[in-house]
C-alpha cells in the first residue's frame, strides 16, 4: 500500500488499523503492508492503484475533478456536519449508483470517506456578511470550491492545502478553505483566528480507498468477502468517526486559544444556497456525459442515507 502522508498522520492511524483488521479478519491469510514511502504524488494514487505499481492506494477524488466528476454531488454545501454519517452515505450511493461506471474501471473501490463539513477561516477578522468577502482572497482546492468562492464575491487561488501557511504568512492571501481538523493539522491556526462555520458544510471533499482490480482477483472468493467485512460500510463509519473526533478535538483547542467562531447573516446563507443549487443543475445537467443517468435521484438517495445515519 502507497500512503502519501507522514506515519504520524491520523489518516495514516486509520489505515493502519484497517490493515489490522484485514489481517484478523482473513486470518493472517491476507497482510497489507504499508510502504514507508509513497511510489507517487498524491494526484497520481488512483493511476497507482489502477496500473498496479502499488497494490492498493487512498487519495481524493478532487485531485482529478474532471475525471471523476460523477461524484460532485458529495462536495457542494450541506453536505452534513457528521463525517462518519456522510462517509456512510457516500458508500451506499457509490454502492448503489456509481460502481457501474466505466471511470471506476481497473480498480476495486475498497472504501470511501469524506472531510466534514468544511470551514471558512480567517486572518483577522469576521467573515460573516457579504460584504466581508469584497477583495479578499482565499485559497482553495478544485472547481466546486472556486465556484463557492466567487459566489460570495472574493477571489479564489488555488493551491494545496500545504502551502496555507506560507501564503497567508507572505500576505499572499487572506484566508483558506479548511474543516477544522486541518487548521490544527496544517499547523495553520497561528495565521488564522477568524472561523465562520456554515450549518451541514461550506463544503466537503470525497475519498478513496482502491485496489488494482487484478490484485483484487486473484483473492479467494472467501477473503473478498473477509476483506469486505471491514471495508466498505465498516471502513466509512472508522474514516469518518476518525474525522469527527479529530475535528472536534480541534475547534476545543481553539476556542481554548482564543479563536473567534462566527454564524453566518441570512444573506450569506442565501449566496451559498444558490451557489449550491448552480452547481447541482449543472452537474446533472451534464451527467449523461460522465456516466450518470439519473441525478437528481443519486443526489436524493445520497441525502436520504445522510439523514438516515445522522438520525435526522
Amino acid at each position: 500500500m502507497s500512503n502519501w502522508v507522514p506515519p504520524a498522520h491520523f489518516v495514516s492511524g486509520i489505515l493502519s488499523e484497517w490493515a489490522e483488521d484485514v489481517k484478523e479478519a482473513t486470518d493472517g491469510r491476507v497482510t497489507v503492508r504499508i510502504l514507508p514511502k509513497a511510489v507517487g504524488s498524491p494526484p497520481q494514487h488512483w493511476e497507482l492503484a489502477r496500473k498496479g505499481v502499488a497494490d492498493i492506494t487512498w487519495g481524493n477524488w478532487t485531485y482529478e475533478p474532471e475525471r471523476f466528476k460523477a461524484v460532485w454531488f458529495a462536495e457542494v454545501p450541506f453536505t452534513g456536519d457528521s463525517a462518519q454519517a456522510s462517509s456512510q452515505a457516500l458508500w451506499d450511493t457509490y454502492n448503489t449508483h456509481l460502481a457501474s461506471n466505466s471511470v471506476f474501471d481497473g480498480v476495486k473501490v475498497l472504501g470511501v470517506g469524506t472531510l466534514g463539513p468544511g470551514v471558512i477561516n480567517h486572518g483577522n477578522k469576521e467573515m460573516s456578511k457579504p460584504a466581508d468577502f469584497e477583495n479578499q482572497k482565499f485559497r482553495m482546492g478544485g472547481p466546486i470550491q472556486k465556484v463557492l468562492i466567487e459566489g460570495l464575491g472574493a477571489i479564489p487561488v488555488a493551491a494545496p492545502a500545504t502551502k496555507a501557511y506560507e501564503m497567508l504568512n507572505s500576505g499572499v492571501i487572506d484566508g483558506s478553505l479548511h474543516p477544522m481538523e486541518s487548521v490544527v493539522n496544517f499547523r495553520v491556526d497561528g495565521v488564522l483566528n477568524h472561523h465562520t462555520k456554515i450549518p451541514d458544510g461550506f463544503y466537503d471533499a470525497a475519498f478513496f480507498l482502491a485496489m488494482n482490480e487484478g490484485k483484487w482477483n486473484k483473492l479467494s472468493p472467501a477473503d473478498q468477502e473477509a476483506v469486505m467485512s471491514v471495508s466498505g460500510e465498516a471502513f466509512a463509519r472508522l474514516w469518518g468517526s476518525t474525522f469527527d473526533t479529530q475535528s472536534a478535538d480541534a475547534e476545543t483547542k481553539l476556542k481554548a486559544e482564543g479563536h473567534k467562531f462566527h454564524q453566518p447573516s441570512e444573506e450569506l446563507m442565501a449566496l451559498i444556497i444558490d451557489s449550491r443549487q448552480k452547481l447541482l443543475e449543472d452537474w446533472a445537467a451534464e451527467a449523461k456525459e460522465f456516466g450518470v443517468n439519473n441525478p437528481w435521484e443519486v443526489v436524493k438517495y445520497h441525502r436520504e442515507r445522510y439523514e438516515a445515519y445522522a438520525g435526522k
